[in-house]
C-alpha cells in the first residue's frame, strides 16, 4: 500500500498533476467512511448524503 502511494505521489510530482491530490484525498475519506459506518448507528445519516 505504502509503494502504491509513493509511486503516485511520484507521478504527481513528475507530471506536475498536484491537482488530483484532492481529488483522491476525497475519494479514500469517502471509501473510508462508507467502510467504517456500515453496521453502525451512522448508515442511516451516510444514506441522506447521497
Amino acid at each position: 500500500m505504502l509503494d502504491l502511494l509513493a509511486d503516485l505521489w511520484a507521478f504527481m510530482r513528475e507530471r506536475k498533476k498536484f491537482w488530483l491530490a484532492p481529488i483522491i484525498f476525497v475519494m479514500i475519506l469517502l471509501g473510508a467512511l462508507i467502510v467504517f459506518a456500515q453496521g453502525s448507528s451512522l448508515a442511516p445519516f451516510i444514506y441522506t448524503l447521497f
